[in-house]
């Protein structure tokens, strides 16, 4: 394999939003095959259905299908590859005298296998399809085009963006740490029948060709045999159910589900004949022998057995790199549901790869209701998260998932001491109550311990403490912090009645009430511990000022249980406000006054000056006045740095478009869509919230009742 043109490994990528390129049009508008189309006939059966991507993906479209073809002046048909639906496509253009353009999964496709997404890129080719050898595809005359300097700086630092965000065709797999070793041989299977094996001018006897290869031109070397993921998951089947007793011996069979990056960044040698895992070996500077003809080879860029088309000639790994993930495919972004450069999608893709490989590959969940089950898998995604009694341990090798501060079960520990995750709301949660169900964007998942536990360290102390926060952190968190002051949001982002300031001469004070059960107030509050206790304070230290008292939301709601004494707030402050959205309030307030509420972080953000008579994890940074020193946080932050530890670094943030894990900056943006489609009235309260809400609530005034302080 030449090794002019490979990529460099792990250097830094640069991210391209435009390449001007030839005639100074982004890369996406060049060398259009469907310019000119306004409307096509997507041919195959229930493919639309299937590929619910599409009308992102061919924005400039109007699809149809075959039966609704009369309906549209269709410009042509659209049929997926070489399947045999795409022969039928053939005959039905040709009756009609329509020109046909091929589609295909792009390179970079998707989170799940194909059965389970629809793709994130496709390619769009109306001289054949890339896997297909045996006449010239778009592909192909791409690869032969020639590069100026810019689109070769691009098509490198995309190389290495791919390294670096360790990605794949599929990306739902963990990662093989351990397993292929420096100078190790790789040999990639694939489905037995796949259509890239004919068209590759291959047949099952080229695996068997590989393979021995492989072992005879390595020798001393351990050879890795790698089985396809559809093979794994029992789909289909590959080219190797039973190995001779020779390449038995010598032979490894890697057939778990194994992210491809951590074997191809160490192996010594590639063996493929048209498998994907090819392209992907020369992304990652890997030599590579082909025994087949899949669209890789034959540029000189591959050790081929079978002799190149002579349309191909030698080319650098630029400009293969370039046609194959800049030229070729489209891409969407699966959160604004818009095309987007291929730089986007990696950019989303590494996130899906770093968050998924956090955790072990098993874990387990103690004591979870069942509405948070489905919420907790989409928190987990990447690990295998079974739930189970609290009277069962925990297996060897996995990890535990507790909510809170709840105890580890003594059964839990039965087997060893396993790694313990503690969840709770994010700071950026939803539009509407957690007592009330309403699913959240975004968790905390703590190693360490709980933010709200100031008894002991937590990760998020740890990130405030010890983070050397860079300017594009600081950056990114100001940026935050604009767009959700801009967006008024809070946590639960409820209330609706409005409220103005008083018009008065005294300095106006907030005093943010909290649910007294919860766990931030006995483990973070060591000296007042009541919401009463609190304004009591509040009014002996503040006699000039008028006092306002915000009961929690939750409280309001009937949801949880008012605290005690609570009733005569009445007494000690000047105003209550209730229905109020808490943006709107803290905008007009002068100072806030908590024992650990989120209210004092909110203000914080809102330029206000913020007294905390407990230890909320916002104190003791040198943003607060803290009538309870914490002697654990001695280092002074910027209200920038603690915006990114507590926002950017913390938190876990869920899409509620994707399912799939999300930055803090699209949680806010969704946060925003969510309360306009609130506003709007689309999304009214189902029956069984409204059923829960009616038993939860009557559960608290029975509580209340009990205690003897029903009103």
């Amino acid at each position: 394999m030449s090794s002019s043109g490979s990529p460099p490994a792990h250097s830094p990528a640069q991210p391209f939003d435009r390449d001007p390129g030839r005639d100074g049009l982004p890369v996406a508008a060049r060398d259009q095959p469907l310019a000119g189309w306004r409307a096509a006939v997507v041919h195959g059966p229930g493919l639309l259905a299937r590929q619910q991507t599409l009308p992102a993906l061919l924005p400039e479209l109007q699809l149809v299908g075959p039966r609704k073809a009369d309906t549209v002046r269709a410009d042509g048909v659209l049929a997926w590859g070489r399947k045999p639906s795409a022969k039928r496509a053939e005959a039905w253009a040709r009756e009609r005298g329509l020109p046909i353009i091929r589609l295909e999964d792009g390179f970079l496709r998707s989170v799940g296998l194909g059965a389970d997404e629809p793709p994130l890129s496709v390619v769009v080719d109306p001289q054949g399809i890339y896997y297909d050898a045996s006449g010239p595809s778009r592909l192909e005359q791409l690869i032969a085009q020639p590069l100026d300097a810019q689109q070769q700086a691009r098509a490198r630092a995309l190389a290495a963006q791919w390294q670096a965000t360790r990605v794949s065709k599929y990306n739902h797999a963990r990662e093989a740490h351990g397993l292929v070793g420096d100078g190790d041989v790789l040999v990639i299977d694939q489905t037995f029948g796949d259509a890239s094996i004919a068209y590759g001018a291959s047949t099952p006897a080229s695996f068997t060709r590989m393979l021995e290869a492989a072992l005879d031109e390595h020798p001393q070397a351990r050879v890795w045999l790698k089985v396809h993921p559809d093979v794994i998951a029992g789909r289909k089947r590959g080219h190797f159910a039973q190995l001779s007793p020779g390449a038995a011996a010598r032979v490894q069979l890697l057939a778990s589900a194994a992210h491809p990056c951590g074997l191809l960044e160490r192996a010594g040698a590639v063996y493929t004949v048209t498998s994907q895992m090819g392209f992907e070996a020369l992304l990652w500077g890997r030599p590579l022998r082909c025994f087949g003809l899949p669209f890789y080879a034959g540029w000189g860029l591959s050790t081929d057995e079978l002799p190149a088309p002579a349309r191909r000639h030698a080319v650098g790994f630029d400009a293969l790199c370039h046609a194959a993930l800049i030229d070729y495919p489209r891409y969407v972004d699966p959160e604004t549901g818009r095309r987007c450069e291929p730089e986007q999608l990696l950019e989303w893709m590494g996130l899906q790869r770093r968050m998924r490989e956090r955790y072990p590959a098993q874990m387990v969940a103690m004591g979870f209701s069942r509405w948070k089950k489905p919420i907790a898998r989409a928190f987990f995604a990447g690990s295998d998260l079974r739930f189970q009694s609290l009277k069962r341990p925990v297996p060897p090798g996995a990890g535990l998932v507790l909510w809170g501060r709840r105890p580890v079960p003594p059964a839990a520990l039965q087997d060893g001491t396993p790694p313990v995750v503690r969840l709770e709301d994010g700071f950026l949660r939803s539009v509407g109550l957690g007592a009330d169900l309403v699913r959240p964007l975004s968790w905390v998942m703590d190693g360490e311990g709980m933010y709200y536990d100031a008894t002991a360290p937590s990760a998020l102390e740890r990130l405030l403490a010890e983070t050397e926060f860079d300017d594009h952190l600081r950056q990114r968190a100001s940026q935050l912090r604009d767009g959700i002051l801009a967006a008024g949001l809070t946590k639960y982002n409820v209330g609706e009645s409005p409220w103005q300031r008083p018009r008065t001469s005294k300095p106006v004070v907030l005093v943010a009430g909290q649910v007294e059960a919860d766990a931030s107030i006995r483990l973070g509050a060591p000296g007042l511990r009541s919401n009463m206790a609190l304004l009591k304070a509040v009014r002996a230290e503040r006699p000039d000022a008028h006092l306002i008292y915000k009961p929690h939301p939750d409280v309001v709601a009937q949801l949880r249980e008012a605290g005690r004494g609570e009733g005569a707030a009445a007494s000690v402050c000047d105003e209550i406000v209730v229905d109020a959205p808490m943006d709107q309030v803290l905008r007009q307030v002068d100072e806030v006054h908590v024992l650990t509420s989120l209210a004092g972080f909110e203000a914080l953000l809102r330029g206000k000056s913020v007294v905390c008579w407990g230890c909320p994890f916002y104190a003791g940074w040198g943003l607060t006045q803290d009538r309870v020193p914490i002697e654990r946080r001695a280092r002074r932050l910027s209200l920038d740095e603690l915006v990114a530890g507590v926002l950017l670094l913390y938190p876990t943030y869920v899409s509620r478009v994707t399912g799939h894990f999300t930055t803090a900056e699209r949680a806010l943006a969704e946060l925003q869509a969510w309360r306009q489609e609130g506003a709007a009235g689309r999304r009214p309260v189902s029956a069984g919230r409204r059923a829960w809400r009616w038993t939860l609530r009557h559960v608290v005034a029975l509580r209340r009742w009990w205690s003897g302080e029903a009103a």
